[in-house]
């Protein structure tokens, strides 16, 4: 079995997700960071049992109010 075949067998298997709505993805096996949502057409999730995919979701979260603080601060300079 290739990488390929083993990604697609990780994203295939309903234990890799979470019942929630939002569909979180977790899979150390599956070697992408960003893979399709179990519905493609709603876009695409981090994998996060894949480090780089933790990586992404703490600077996802840490973006918005690193940006509100720069421009706030420019704001009163």
């Amino acid at each position: 079995m290739n990488q390929d075949e083993i990604n697609r067998a990780e994203w295939e298997n309903p234990a890799n997700w979470s019942d929630t709505l939002v569909g979180i993805y977790f899979s150390k096996r599956d070697t992408r960071v960003w893979v399709p949502k179990r519905l493609p057409s709603w876009g695409w999730t981090l994998n996060l049992g894949n480090p780089a995919g933790a990586w992404w979701l703490v600077g996802l979260l840490a973006a918005p109010p690193l940006l509100a603080s720069l421009l706030r601060r420019r704001k009163h300079d």
